[in-house]
């Protein structure tokens, strides 16, 4: 589950992304499509392109909304705020300040914009998010 804490990634990010899109597409694929479609706000098509393999872009809600649909799962608000949290625990143990993540973050995000969206205090991509837990859990020890 994305939210959980990662004390080991793959080899990269997009590892990582390809993962946890697996693991929703097979929410979305055993509860069904037009399920999924009511029970979330995430749209159809992006739906379909989770379950044909396709990487559509994802909020991080959106990406909470499907997990929260698998069995003995949190809401989807609890998820994000575990996301979050795990996130600031996962730079704890890895002694590392955002500035450090900026620093070795693939994505174009300053330092102040990480805790922002690590505080969910401004909206964050899955994409964001699965970048900012590659760097924080790639440098844990």
């Amino acid at each position: 589950m994305f939210y959980e804490q990662r004390m080991t990634v793959p080899d990269s990010p997009a590892e990582l992304r390809a993962e946890y899109e697996d693991d929703l597409a097979e929410i979305v694929d055993r509860v069904g499509l037009e399920a999924a479609a009511d029970a979330t706000d995430v749209d159809r098509e992006t739906l379909e392109a989770l379950v044909d393999g396709e990487s559509p872009a994802l909020s991080l809600e959106d990406a909470a909304q499907v997990q929260a649909l698998a069995d003995d799962e949190p809401d989807a608000e609890t998820i994000v705020e575990m996301a979050g949290e795990h996130l600031l625990l996962g730079m704890s143990t890895a002694v590392i300040d955002v500035e450090t993540v900026a620093s070795e973050l693939e994505l174009e995000l300053d330092p102040k914009e990480i805790q922002q969206k690590i505080e969910r205090r401004a909206p964050m991509s899955f994409e964001e998010f699965v970048h900012v837990q590659y760097v924080i859990a790639d440098g844990a020890p």
